[in-house]
C-alpha cells in the first residue's frame, strides 16, 4: 500500500530522486525545488530545507500559477517597501 501524498507533508517522504532546480540562479543556493508526481501533481520544496514540508498542487494549479507569474500577477512579491 502506498503512503499517501498530502501538501504539508515531510519532502523526504517522496524520495531523494527526481527534484529538479528549475529556477536556480544567483541567490545564494536557495531555490524552489520541483518534482512532478506519477499522478501528475507536483511537489515543491524550499532546497534549503529539503526535509520540511512539501507543498503539493495540481497540473491545473501549477499551470495556472505560471501563467500568472509570466503575465506579471506576482511582480509584487518582488517589489521593495517603501517608508
Amino acid at each position: 500500500m502506498k503512503e499517501r501524498v498530502y501538501s504539508g507533508m515531510p519532502a523526504r517522504q517522496l524520495g531523494t530522486e527526481g527534484w529538479h532546480k528549475p529556477w536556480s540562479g544567483g541567490n545564494g543556493g536557495s531555490c524552489v525545488e520541483v518534482m512532478r508526481l506519477a499522478d501528475g501533481r507536483v511537489a515543491l520544496r524550499q532546497s534549503a530545507d529539503p526535509d520540511g514540508p512539501a507543498l503539493i498542487c495540481t497540473r491545473h494549479e501549477i499551470a495556472g500559477f505560471i501563467r500568472g507569474v509570466k503575465a506579471g500577477e506576482a511582480d509584487f512579491l518582488l517589489a521593495r517597501e517603501t517608508a
